[in-house]
């Protein structure tokens, strides 16, 4: 084995907007790996959509050099998300490098995701460099967060480095100090190539290409490859780094991060933790990584029924570098042909759908979202609900839809997570308030420090993913946060809540619900759908039922026309045949009942419910 002793390999991991973006910008600066005129802020976030949220949503890898002692070293670093929806990116970057920055926000300390990320580097045997950023804040406690740090990772407070990303105070001294503690990737350039596939995107001439990091031997430019898991053949048409854009080269030696185009036109062939090798080399393929299971699922259609084709395509090319999304065809009478997706929690759905729209140019239908269900019927089988409409026929249904008998189901279950709070202890009086509305179990209270505590229930998985975040980070004023993670299905007592728009069922919006809870939830669907749906030329009732029976209603007047408003002059008769006509239309549209549903509505209610 040798080392590449110039060569160190490392990520920055830590809770979402904590600073790593704004880290990688001055690794960038100090490292003169982008030129000042090109320069922008989150340069390593490379869609627009990043830079407007101010989150990382995909991983970003990049290659500077550095000279130290005139000794030249080459530093990979790979920036990461910090959301919770996107841990799998991390998980993907922890394998590929040597050694992690875990950055904390000095004004907010250590978090529930600073927590998941380190157990998460931890398990790759990662070397730590815990950093304290943003001492420029006139709140931040520079000292009570090394402490907290050092604790954490069990290292002396002076091994804790103090910055400012923001200002680049001690930047060059993190440098120093990543070149001092990571160590150089071990590396044999003799043995067949083995190279791990940690991220990919489609390029039309080129194929996909594969982000990799060689852990033995060496490729070169137009050698014949193969992918072992799905046992494809291909050609490395061509290889380089990534300065972040494309920096083509002859050749990827072990230890190096770099990218391959492989030239293969069907996104669904390449598959991230796959391992590339030689063609007719004869090794063990590498571990790769544990699939993600989605925990949340939306059926997505196009409004536009002629653009199925590239609504499936477009959902290829996102799972071709987001493995963590799901979907398969979907085809349902009321909104037509579309698909069931799967996805890592809310946000990664808002993500997702936006990136659609963006990329692709598509306008979508989104139905409600909803986690995983399990029936047990009287035979003891169980079967899988993931969406309101495969939800058991009510009796009166089943003679025109079919589908399970709900007099034959014996029990109900849905997931239950392991949810962690961290939250300031003058938050915790209102923090304990919200987590009261989880029907949840409450655990255990660690003291982290003087200020600080860890609060642990058991909850149901539906509560994490009707804005309970949001009203977290609302009652703490942003300072608490919570990381979950499944557990198993209990029992509950459940039942399916429809919507009715002018009579007519709209699937999209239906949902499945604690017996207990499904008045209150029909109440506030049918007052969401009355702020939201314009008005129509008659008046709409909108409803919620629940097995047939109608339990929420409001009506949404109708559109409002002045139909004499053309009118000049003349006797009053002029304007009553106008106003019969009119009367006598509106009654022909309420009896034919056909409501339009922008598709905008649709993602009004996802977002409000």
């Amino acid at each position: 084995m040798k080392n590449q002793n110039n060569l160190r390999n490392f990520c920055i991991i830590s809770h979402i907007d904590h600073g790593k973006s704004t880290l990688a910008d001055r690794f960038l600066e100090l490292t003169k790996t982008i030129d000042k005129n090109k320069m922008r802020e989150q340069f390593l976030d490379m869609m627009d959509l990043e830079r407007e949220r101010g989150i990382t949503i995909k991983m970003q890898p990049v290659r500077m050099t550095y000279t130290l002692n005139d000794k030249r070293y080459i530093l990979n670093l790979i920036d990461t998300p910090g959301h919770i929806d996107f841990s799998y990116e991390v998980s993907r970057s922890l394998t590929a490098v040597e050694g992690a920055i875990l950055l904390v926000d000095g004004s907010k300390g250590i978090q529930a995701q600073t927590l998941y990320n380190l157990e998460l580097a931890k398990k790759q045997n990662l070397v730590i460099i815990p950093v304290v950023n943003k001492i420029d804040l006139p709140q931040t406690r520079i000292d009570e967060n090394k402490e907290e740090l050092a604790r954490l990772v069990d290292v002396s407070k002076d091994k804790i480095l103090a910055i400012s990303a923001k200002k680049g105070t001690n930047i060059e001294n993190l440098l120093l100090e990543i070149i001092k503690r990571i160590p150089p990737p071990s590396t044999n350039f003799e043995k067949p190539l083995r190279a791990l596939i940690f991220d990919s995107k489609y390029n039309p001439y080129k194929g996909v290409i594969t982000y990799v990091r060689v852990v033995e031997g060496r490729i070169k430019s137009g050698q014949k490859i193969y992918l072992m898991a799905e046992e494809i053949q291909a050609e490395a048409k061509e290889i380089g780094f990534l300065k972040p854009e494309f920096f083509r080269q002859r050749e990827l030696k072990a230890g190096e991060i770099g990218y391959i185009a492989t030239g293969i036109k069907e996104p669904e062939k390449v598959r991230i933790g796959d391992t590339i090798t030689i063609l007719d080399s004869f090794v063990e393929s590498l571990s790769g990584y544990k699939e993600p299971k989605p925990v949340v699922f939306a059926s997505i259609y196009p409004e536009n029924s002629d653009d199925y084709d590239l609504l499936k395509e477009a959902l290829g090319e996102l799972k071709l570098n987001d493995p963590s999304l799901n979907f398969e065809p979907e085809d349902r009478a009321v909104l037509g042909r579309g698909f069931r997706c799967g996805f890592l929690g809310s946000l990664h759905i808002e993500i997702v759908i936006e990136r659609l729209r963006r990329e692709f140019g598509l306008s979508l239908i989104i139905s409600t979202p909803s986690v995983i269900y399990k029936i047990i019927d009287k035979k003891d089988k169980e079967v899988l609900i993931p969406s309101a409409v495969d939800w058991p026929a009510s009796p009166d249904e089943r003679t025109s839809r079919g589908g399970p008998d709900p007099l034959k189901i014996k029990e109900t279950r849905e997931p239950w997570v392991k949810l962690e709070i961290i939250t300031p202890l003058n938050y915790l009086g209102p923090v304990l308030e919200i987590s009261k509305n989880l029907q949840g179990k409450y655990l255990e209270t660690r003291y982290l420090s003087r200020e600080k505590a860890l609060l642990v229930f058991e909850a149901p998985l539906r509560e994490m993913i009707q804005g309970f975040y949001d009203r977290l980070k609302s009652v703490s004023q942003g300072f608490a946060s919570m990381n979950y993670e499944i557990l198993d299905f209990r029992p509950a007592d459940l039942v399916k809540l429809e919507v009715l728009i002018a009579g007519k069922k709209e699937e999209a919006f239906s949902k499945i619900v604690p017996e207990e809870k499904a008045y209150l939830e029909g109440r506030k669907i049918v007052k969401k759908l009355k702020d939201v749906l314009p008005p129509q030329l008659f008046p709409v009732a909108l409803q919620a039922a629940v097995g047939g029976k109608i339990i929420a209603r409001e009506t949404l007047s109708a559109k409002r026309k002045d139909v004499t408003a053309a009118l000049y002059g003349g006797d009053y008769t002029r304007k009553k045949k106008l106003l019969d006509k009119q009367k006598k239309g509106k009654k022909k549209l309420k009896e034919k009942g056909e409501a339009r549903i922008p598709p905008e509505v649709f993602l009004e209610i996802f977002k409000k419910i």
